[in-house]
C-alpha cells in the first residue's frame, strides 16, 4: 500500500531540501516528488483553511452544489439524447 506524506519546505541557499519524517523506518525506500509553487500560490493559500473554502474559486468550477447538479443533468441528457 502506498502511504503519502506532504510537507511544505523551503529550498536552502545551496539548493538542498531537507525532509524530516520520523515515522518512516530506517531503510525504507521512498520516492520524493518536488513541485515548485509560484509566488502567487503562496500568498493565496492558508494551510489551515478547510477545503470547502475552495468551492467555486477556480475557473470552470461551480459555486453551489445546485449549479453542479444542473450541469451534470444537462450533460447526462446530452449523452442519452
Amino acid at each position: 500500500m502506498v502511504h503519502a506524506l506532504r510537507q511544505h519546505v523551503v529550498v536552502e541557499p545551496d539548493g538542498r531540501i531537507i525532509l524530516h519524517v520520523p515515522e518512516l523506518k530506517p531503510g525504507t525506500h521512498a520516492e520524493v516528488i518536488v513541485v515548485e509553487k509560484a509566488e502567487s500560490e503562496l500568498d493565496d493559500v492558508d494551510e489551515n483553511s478547510p477545503l470547502s473554502n475552495l468551492i467555486g474559486s477556480c475557473q470552470g468550477m461551480f459555486a453551489t452544489p445546485e449549479e453542479a447538479d444542473a450541469h451534470l443533468t444537462t450533460e447526462r441528457e446530452a449523452w442519452d439524447g
